[in-house]
């Protein structure tokens, strides 16, 4: 079982990560392909009483780095 990002919109991890692969660059991307980061609830849904945006962007920044081969080229 994947783990839930959002839990306004009960969105996981996995279906992120799909987003992403799918072309998602931006936290935009991911709110149009999954409806992740639309609600309004996270205070009272979210057991850290955050928004799911900060771990949304830390998915996106870690597939960035993960599609460089570490060499110069792909800089």
């Amino acid at each position: 079982m994947s783990k839930i990002i959002c839990y306004c919109k009960n969105v996981t991890e996995a279906e992120i990560t799909t987003a992403i692969e799918n072309g998602a660059k931006t936290l935009k991307d991911i709110q149009v392909q999954t409806k992740a980061c639309t609600g309004n609830e996270c205070a009272t849904l979210n057991p850290s009483g955050k928004c799911c945006s900060r771990d949304i962007n830390a998915l996106l920044n870690s597939a960035d780095t993960s599609s460089s081969c570490g060499c110069s080229c792909c800089e």
